[in-house]
């Protein structure tokens, strides 16, 4: 995946890093890290039937140019970017959203696998209220605490790794995948169906989500929640109110 537009040192700028970079995994993990927390997860786009492109350059202007964030593809696809400008090795893999199970889900979400000193590691940086904090190694064992969350990468069966989140004192299936090759093309039919098919969950609901040091701040429709260590907020904003929210805690001005 290449983008003529995407600079390296605009990226850094837009996700507030500042120190030095290397294809090595401490450099990838702060780059995860800062851009979690400065690039939100949202929707605002599909809801309001503007079309979300898949064309790299268009990411980096709506990513970095405007400042705005996205979903899977797009958040996903600027890290990649990013990966890919620091010698990083990379490959995409397609995966099965498992938090409405026993539904089972076509493979929407997108991830990344990245090579860093020999071995892979996960990286996602677009999915939603669980996603995991930091990379994690392909072929590790056990529970993993990242922060103040813990969450579990391994076999779901000969084929199959999935991921588990730790939500409010219980363990969560979070999505699966395998390892097989894909390219950026083989995620624009996903796209399309997440973008306009009338019961995609886009389509039906607001989403924004952004990474705090210590936590989380969601909006999901109007209800605004935050998850901090010492405990969970949640209220209910007026319509009016959403715009400044947006702004305030979010970064996204104007994006409504």
């Amino acid at each position: 995946m290449k983008a003529d537009n995407f600079d390296l040192q605009a990226y850094l700028d837009r996700i507030g890093h500042t120190g030095a970079v290397a294809p090595d995994l401490a450099t990838v993990s702060a780059l995860m890290r800062r851009q979690l927390q400065t690039v939100p997860f949202e929707n605002l786009d599909v809801l309001a039937g503007r079309g979300i492109s898949l064309v790299p350059e268009a990411i980096v202007d709506k990513l970095v140019g405007r400042r705005r964030g996205g979903y899977c593809y797009e958040v996903n696809g600027l890290f990649a970017l990013a990966l890919g400008a620091l010698g990083v090795a990379y490959r995409f893999v397609g995966c099965r959203p498992m938090i409405q199970a026993p539904v089972r889900r076509p493979r929407t979400h997108m991830a990344i696998l990245a090579t860093l000193a020999g071995e892979e590691w996960l990286c996602d940086v677009g999915f939603g209220s669980y996603g995991m904090r930091a990379p994690m190694r392909l072929a590790g064992a056990g529970p993993v605490r990242q922060d103040h969350d813990r969450f579990e990468l391994g076999p779901l069966d000969a084929r199959e790794y999935r991921l588990k989140a730790e939500v409010e004192g219980r363990w969560a299936d979070q999505y699966s995948f395998d390892l097989g090759h894909h390219e950026w093309v083989d995620f624009m039919p996903a796209n399309w169906l997440n973008s306009t098919y009338p019961e995609s969950l886009f389509m039906r609901h607001r989403i924004v989500m952004r990474h705090t040091p210590d936590g989380r701040v969601i909006l999901f429709d109007n209800r605004l929640k935050t998850i901090a260590p010492d405990g969970v907020g949640s209220r209910l904003l007026a319509e009016a109110e959403v715009a400044d929210v947006l702004r305030d805690q979010f970064g996204l001005d104007g994006a409504l």
